[in-house]
């Protein structure tokens, strides 16, 4: 029932509302002590007390019609009919009512809303009624149609002229409320799309995280599974394998301080891997004691994007990891199979295909466990392309994606 307002809100509206009533009050006593205008109803003296508690009570109405629009047209009513219960003539006080019906169509709840849509048109009638009817009343032997028609007429244009006034203060505050709606729906799609953009970017950071993570694992548990196997027959072997054990966890330390910086800051995106990186990558690979075969056919011509660079990359990084961790490859004890990977660098497309044998610790159904597939294909779907990933029936395990080229060669 009550809405929340600051401090400085509830000051300005109290102080507002004192003002209002000191200027009402003396607008009614000082004609009236001059005048002597009274009630029809009640003598003098009580319309004169009656027309100050009145005007004190209109200003309680102006002070709450932000705090409470409600109760504000709860009180204006009470007031009102008070006014007509006793005779009093319209009141300065009587402007505060305009105040009321622009907020409760500004501030209020939806039934609010209408309930002071309603009561404009409802003051108009009483309004009308207090004024003109008791006129055409007060004299009983002049019914000619002459003066009949002039008191309809009178009637009607009182309404009409009643109605547009408190309608128009109802409106204003309509307006009021479309703007405020407006502006609060433009703030929340706002930070609908900041949170959007914020989850794309966790997600991103998310994905990249696990490709340099798991890529660079599982170089590292190859070499160092290769160092043991060759440190008592191969003293070099294995200060090589620990070597390029230790260049990878650089890389790899490198490249995820760049990532949470980019969680502590978003501005800081960083360089991201190219095409020019894929020789580095293959390093990596035969460095872990992989035979590696790379096929490009046709070669790239023109600009590649630098969106799709990066989409090959990390597909590349996944699916040679993936080979890693649950393909059988590698050269232990002289046992493993070949990596096969092979570009196609089409006008309007590029097809990477990576196959692998399938190793005894893949899934039964030869795909990889874990989060490496999904990333894959979001990587794919990212640059609008499509990516496809499971055994071919031979044991083989096989990677395809075909991801398209952006204004073609």
């Amino acid at each position: 029932m009550f809405r929340p307002l600051t401090r400085t809100q509830q000051r300005v509206d109290i102080v507002v509302a004192a003002l209002f009533g000191l200027f009402a009050l003396a607008a009614t006593l000082i004609p009236w002590t001059s005048s002597g205008v009274g009630s029809g109803v009640v003598d003098e003296r009580v319309a004169a007390v009656v027309a100050v508690l009145l005007t004190a009570v209109y200003a309680v109405a102006l002070a709450l019609r932000r705090r409470s629009p409600a109760l504000a047209l709860a009180i204006s009513w009470g007031a009102a009919l008070v006014q007509m219960a006793t005779g009093l003539p319209p009141l300065p006080a009587n402007l505060a009512i305009f105040a009321v019906l622009y907020t409760t169509a500004a501030y209020g709840t939806r039934r609010v809303f209408w309930v002071g849509f309603a009561s404009a048109l409802g003051g108009a009638a009483a309004m009308t009624l207090y004024l003109i009817v008791p006129g055409f009343v007060q004299v009983p032997g002049d019914r000619e149609p002459s003066s009949v028609a002039t008191h309809v007429f009178a009637f009607v244009m009182s309404f009409v002229a009643s109605a547009l006034a408190l309608l128009l203060a109802w409106t204003i505050g309509a307006l009021v409320r479309t703007g405020i709606r407006a502006r609060e729906n433009w703030h929340a799609q706002q930070l609908a799309e900041a949170e959007a953009a914020a989850e794309a970017q966790r997600t991103r950071i998310a994905r990249d995280m696990h490709d340099v993570v798991a890529h660079s694992l599982a170089v590292v548990i190859a070499q160092a599974d290769g160092a043991r196997y060759a440190a008592a027959a191969d003293p070099d072997a294995a200060a090589s394998a620990l070597g390029t054990i230790s260049q990878t966890a650089r890389a790899a330390l490198a490249d995820v301080r760049m990532l949470l910086t980019q969680l502590r800051h978003t501005q800081a995106d960083g360089p991201q891997p190219s095409l020019a990186d894929l020789e580095q990558l293959y390093a990596q690979v035969r460095a872990a004691g992989v035979d590696l075969a790379v096929e490009v056919d046709p070669m790239p011509r023109g600009e590649t994007a630098a969106s799709l660079q990066l989409a090959v990359y990390r597909i590349l990084q996944e699916a040679l990891t993936n080979a890693l961790r649950h393909g059988a490859v590698g050269d232990r004890g002289g046992r493993g199979g070949r990596i096969d990977v092979r570009f196609s660098w089409h006008d309007e497309r590029v097809e990477v295909v990576v196959t692998n044998p399938i190793g005894a610790a893949a899934a039964p159904d030869g795909a990889a466990r874990g989060h490496g597939l999904i990333g894959m294909r979001e990587r794919a779907q990212l640059v609008g392309g499509t990516l496809e990933a499971g055994p071919d029936g031979a044991g083989r395990f096989v990677v395809r994606a075909a991801l398209p080229r952006e204004g073609g060669a």
